[in-house]
């Protein structure tokens, strides 16, 4: 289970997860995360600092807003992610795709 919350700060939006964005985790987080594709003018940032597990299906909701985010000119940031995060991000490429902080 993910909690999530969004708030803005410093002018961007930011998304907290805490938790694991496992497969079963995935429709409500993304449901949770849905706002942040109507952002314009924002850059985004996804705090992962307390995110303890992704799976595949959670890396989709992040290319999701990523895209969304793109689209419009804006830029998403991926902020303090653990080492297991982080391989995943590696293994799957998306370490190439995103910019961290």
């Amino acid at each position: 289970m993910v909690k999530t919350t969004i708030q803005e700060q410093d002018g961007n939006m930011v998304a907290i997860l805490v938790g694991s964005l496992d497969t079963a985790a995935a429709a409500e987080t993304e449901k949770a995360m849905s706002p942040l594709n109507d952002v314009e003018g924002k850059n985004i940032i996804i705090d992962c600092t307390d995110l303890e597990y992704i799976s595949s299906a959670g890396l989709r909701i992040f290319l999701g807003v990523l895209q969304s985010t793109q689209v419009k000119g804006g830029h998403v940031y991926i902020k303090g992610i653990n080492d297991n995060v982080r391989a995943v991000f590696t293994i799957t490429g998306f370490s190439n795709i995103f910019e961290f902080m």
